[in-house]
C-alpha cells in the first residue's frame, strides 16, 4: 500500500466517485453516475462545509477507493466530538487488497487528529458482504471492543431490519 495517497476529493474526482458508489446492487438502483449534476451540487456544500471530508484513495494516479468522514460536535459524553464515516467504497478491482481496511484505518487516525473520541461506521443493513467482511477483518479486532449495533435499535417498533448498522469504538479508544 506504499504507493497508495488519500488525499482530499476534488470535482475532478466526481466521476470516479459516482462509479464507485453505483458499482454494486443497491447503488445501482440509486446513483446515476450519467448526470452528475445533483453530485456537484451536493460536492459544492460538502467543500464549504469544514466538518465534512471526502477523500479518495489513489493508487498509480487512478481513483481506487473514497469515503467520507463527517465531524459532529456534541454535548453527551461530556462534549465529546464523534466522526461519521460513510459512503466506503473500493473499486471492483482493488477489492481484496486490503483497501478498504486502509481507508477505515485512516478515518481512524484522521478522526483522532481531529479530536474525535468516538467513531461511528454507517452501512446499509443490506449490505451483507460488507458486514462480513468487517466482521472478519482485523477492524474487528482492532481496538478491543469494536461493536456492530444496528444504527437505530431501540427507536420505534420496526419489524424490519434498521436500514444501517454502525461500528463505534467505544469511549477513550481514540484516547493514546
Amino acid at each position: 500500500m506504499s504507493d497508495l495517497v488519500i488525499r482530499p476529493a476534488t470535482e475532478a474526482d466526481l466521476h470516479a466517485v459516482v462509479a464507485m458508489l453505483a458499482d454494486d446492487p443497491l447503488g445501482a438502483t440509486r446513483e446515476s453516475p450519467d448526470d452528475l449534476t445533483p453530485y456537484r451540487e451536493a460536492f459544492a456544500r460538502i467543500a464549504a462545509d469544514p466538518h465534512q471530508h471526502l477523500v479518495v484513495a489513489e493508487r498509480q494516479g487512478r481513483t481506487v477507493g473514497t469515503l467520507q468522514l463527517t465531524v459532529v460536535p456534541g454535548l453527551s459524553r461530556r462534549g465529546a466530538t464523534r466522526t461519521i464515516v460513510e459512503g466506503v467504497r473500493v473499486h471492483a478491482e482493488e477489492r481484496g487488497t486490503g483497501l478498504g481496511t486502509t481507508l477505515i484505518e485512516w478515518a481512524v487516525e484522521h478522526s483522532r487528529a481531529l479530536g474525535a473520541t468516538l467513531v461511528q461506521l454507517t452501512s446499509d443493513a443490506t449490505r451483507t458482504d460488507a458486514h462480513r467482511y468487517l466482521r472478519t477483518s482485523r477492524l474487528h479486532r482492532l481496538p478491543p471492543g469494536l461493536q456492530t449495533r444496528p444504527a437505530a435499535a431501540g427507536l420505534g417498533t420496526r419489524r424490519r431490519p434498521p436500514p444501517t448498522a454502525r461500528l463505534s469504538y467505544p469511549p477513550g479508544r481514540l484516547d493514546r
